[in-house]
């Protein structure tokens, strides 16, 4: 119940809601990756970049071919000013789900 509700706030562009209700659901259930994976982007929409970072290496631990979390983990370092680390994650997303997204983003075609 609490997790349809704080996707619903993610959705609402109210992260930091979305954060409190998963806080008592990551408390209940804390091998609960979702819980984990949609904390991680509701810190990010919250500009919490350090949280949301532990959340998704935490979410990348549990399940390393999870592309989208590569994504977000890169979009994060990105935005922390982690060049290096934003490229090797935005790679690791493109090789494991070569949508066009990822590709761009992963930049194969520049220098490494």
């Amino acid at each position: 119940m609490d997790f349809r509700a704080a996707e619903q706030l993610l959705a609402a562009r109210d992260p930091r809601g979305a954060v409190k209700l998963l806080d008592s659901v990551i408390a209940a259930h804390p091998e609960n990756t979702a819980a984990r994976l949609l904390r991680a982007r509701a810190f990010f929409a919250a500009a919490q970049l350090r949280p949301a970072e532990l959340e998704f290496e935490l979410v990348l631990e549990r399940e390393p071919d999870n592309a989208f979390a590569h994504f977000a983990l890169a979009r994060t370092h990105e935005r922390s000013g982690h060049r290096e680390q934003a490229r090797r994650h935005f790679r690791l997303a493109a090789a494991l789900d070569p949508q066009p997204e990822y590709l761009a983003a992963a930049r194969f075609d520049d220098n490494p």
